[in-house]
């Protein structure tokens, strides 16, 4: 008798959800009001889940591509997001001085530091011949930024120190900037304007870590001199990638280059840093600060939804009480416990939501493959997220179908068998 029991839960599990199917379609407004919300709340978990985690992959990989020990000197580094009214009180930016090139050759001297590169940023007019390009993402470099940043050149070369000392006007641009200015052609050679400014293309380079990031995005990299003279930029934010030497741990390296910081600006042992040392793992953590924000949107969002279609569980699973009340009677009169007809109405809800689940999965999946097609966020659906999402809806549908389920095994066999 004892190997049986498991046959009679798995029967009864099957009647549950054969019954919940003929639910659906025989009352299709009901349940579709009861599905949506339920889908609605695990397409957002699943959405939100897959950006979540492909923004993290992305940051990480530029991180790793940059190698492990770089970390960067900035004027000022806040981790979070700053909110200003142009004040001194709330523009704490405003006091630190900006990185100056010759502090950067500086730290390029210290024993601990293998190499630094330079780096400032911004959009500007690009063109060649009849192609106008208003808004292309450039960068002034040192001629070390490939060793520091990462990438390959496939094509030309890099511009060379006297190059960089001369302020000489060569670009080095990214395959696709190339594919919009030069279908077809060899970009080496080729005079561009740039600010209106003619620029020789003596390299191509494809998938560099922080200026070509994005590889999706037509980029290039100018000499930083020529960069200051041309670009319209917004001065004073430059920031020194620091590479630390083999023998040296990172740790050596950013105690040697604050030391060496400190002692430049004349700072006194009790003095506050007036620059910012920005490591990896402080970069990771400020991303995962903001993460944790959307997650707590994502699950607020996802609640109200879940409650939506709690709510249209309670409503279906009573009108299902009602109709079949002589039904539960019958059942009652031929040996049903109350624990068999609730467990019968447990699972009818919980495969309600359940069908809302997968329904929302496959609308969270689609969602998930549009960012990663026309975004360059790499979207994954996240296994924890799948785990959440079906998780999160056999509980509402287990939690909202309490009471029916509750009402339905307390019937009063005699009175149920009496209903019409």
């Amino acid at each position: 008798m004892t190997p049986a029991a498991p046959t009679s839960v798995l029967s009864r599990m099957a009647e549950g959800v054969a019954i919940a199917f003929d639910s659906v379609r025989a009352n299709k407004v009901r349940a579709a009001l009861t599905v949506l919300g339920v889908a609605i709340g695990v397409t957002v978990v699943i959405a939100m889940g897959s950006a979540i985690t492909g923004i993290n992959r992305s940051i990480t990989g530029i991180l790793e591509a940059a190698g492990p020990k770089t970390f960067f000197v900035q004027r000022y580094f806040s981790g979070g997001l700053d909110i200003s009214d142009g004040s001194e009180e709330l523009s704490p930016w405003r006091r630190m001085p900006w990185i100056t090139t010759d502090e950067a050759a500086m730290l390029r001297a210290l024993p601990s530091v293998r190499d630094v590169n330079i780096g400032e940023y911004t959009n500007g007019p690009v063109s060649f011949e009849g192609v106008n390009l208003t808004s292309v993402a450039m960068a002034g470099m040192s001629p070390t930024w490939i060793k520091v940043n990462g990438g390959d050149l496939i094509a030309g070369r890099n511009f060379t120190p006297v190059e960089y000392a001369a302020g000489a006007r060569v670009a080095i641009i990214n395959d696709k900037l190339a594919e919009s200015l030069f279908p077809g052609r060899d970009p080496i050679g080729k005079t561009i304007k740039i600010f209106g400014e003619p620029f020789q293309v003596i390299g191509l380079h494809a998938e560099a870590a922080s200026l070509f990031s994005n590889a999706d995005e037509p980029r290039l990299a100018l000499p930083h001199t020529v960069f200051t003279k041309v670009a319209d930029y917004e001065r004073g934010w430059m920031e020194v990638a620091v590479v630390p030497t083999e023998q040296a741990t990172t740790l050596e390296a950013q105690d040697e280059v604050t030391a060496a910081m400190r002692s430049v600006r004349g700072l006194k042992p009790g003095d506050p840093n007036n620059f910012a040392i920005v490591t990896q793992d402080r970069v990771l953590d400020t991303f995962n600060q903001i993460t944790a924000g959307f997650f707590v949107v994502m699950i607020a969002l996802s609640s109200v939804a879940l409650m939506v279609g709690g709510v249209g569980v309670v409503a279906i699973m009573m009108i299902s009480v009602t109709e079949r009340t002589r039904e539960i009677g019958v059942r009652k009169a031929l040996g049903a416990t109350r624990r068999e007809i609730m467990f019968q109405f447990l699972v009818e809800a919980a495969t309600l939501t359940l069908i809302g689940c997968l329904i929302g999965m496959g609308l969270g999946a689609l969602v998930a493959f549009g960012i990663r097609s026309f975004t360059p966020i790499p979207a994954t659906v996240p296994l924890a997220s799948v785990i959440a999402a079906v998780v999160a809806s056999i509980l509402t549908g287990v939690l909202f179908g309490l009471y029916p389920a509750s009402k339905a095994s307390r019937l009063d066999p005699v009175e149920a068998l009496r209903y019409e």
